[in-house]
């Protein structure tokens, strides 16, 4: 097992539930300050008295913002710089799902995706990545998706901007090597989490295929992350079945692939 590196600030998107949670809990212990970032602002404080217990110590700054807005993500980052909350560990967990077909789905749901998972991710590390360079310390993890590996039908665009965050992930890590700043993309699978229930259409929407198979708890998935991390690797696939199935759809040529997608089981 990797020694645990320490940072002086994590800020973490997302972080009133699911994985960006469990993320600000287990980062709590080996950081000196968070920023948790998210819409829910109750949710947040709720949790950030958590940590306050838990780890005394650590100064904890609670942000709500829709990040999909460029204004507050300026704003956020306006605050942290007078606040001498500047991250040297930024982990761009938030994101947002949609599951049906394209054609039917809501404008304005796919525009919010794409400006989360995508637009707010890069603009968030564009601006904060010089004050890691400049301090000589720091890493980034972006919370990508098994599903960045596959072209999924009923899940089109959130696999495609996930394509997007692995392969930025990569080019990055390329780009930062020579500051000795490492970034990581997670990939998991289905995690029992409310992104789920966010990304079905109304409350009878079908659960999306293979989520039961797949599922891997929360505080593995960030575990392995956190080992990842510390092991300085490109990229992780938490759970067994997770890391096979990746594995597996590597040495897939796009024609199988395209059949296998062909008979995946669709949104009724």
């Amino acid at each position: 097992m990797p020694q645990p590196v320490c940072y002086s600030c994590a800020l973490i998107t997302g972080a009133s539930a699911g994985l960006g949670e469990e993320f600000a809990l287990q980062l709590a212990s080996r950081v000196d300050k968070l920023v948790l970032v998210a819409r829910r602002e109750t949710l947040l404080r709720q949790l950030s008295e958590r940590i306050r217990v838990l780890h005394p110590a650590v100064e904890v700054y609670v942000y709500a913002a829709d990040l999909t807005d460029p204004g507050e993500r300026e704003d956020l980052v306006e605050n942290l710089i007078l606040r001498r909350f500047i991250p040297d560990l930024l982990v761009n967990n938030a994101g947002l799902g949609d599951y049906g077909e394209f054609v039917t789905g809501d404008w304005t749901k796919i525009r919010s995706m794409l400006g989360l998972n995508i637009e707010a991710l890069t603009h968030l590390t564009h601006a904060l990545l010089p004050a890691m360079i400049r301090c000589g310390h720091g890493a980034v993890i972006n919370v990508s998706s098994l599903a960045s590996l596959l072209p999924l039908p009923d899940l089109a665009v959130y696999a495609a901007t996930k394509a997007y965050v692995t392969s930025f992930s990569e080019a990055l890590r390329i780009e930062l090597k020579e500051h000795g700043i490492p970034v990581l993309a997670v990939c998991p699978g289905p995690v029992h989490t409310e992104f789920g229930q966010v990304a079905r259409r109304g409350r009878e929407g079908r659960e999306m295929p293979g989520h039961r198979c797949f599922n891997v708890p929360k505080a593995q998935v960030v575990a392995e992350a956190l080992v990842a991390l510390d092991s300085n690797r490109a990229r992780v696939y938490p759970g067994l079945k997770t890391a096979a199935a990746a594995l597996l759809i590597a040495a897939l040529p796009i024609v199988a692939i395209r059949l296998v997608m062909g008979l995946r089981p669709r949104k009724s």
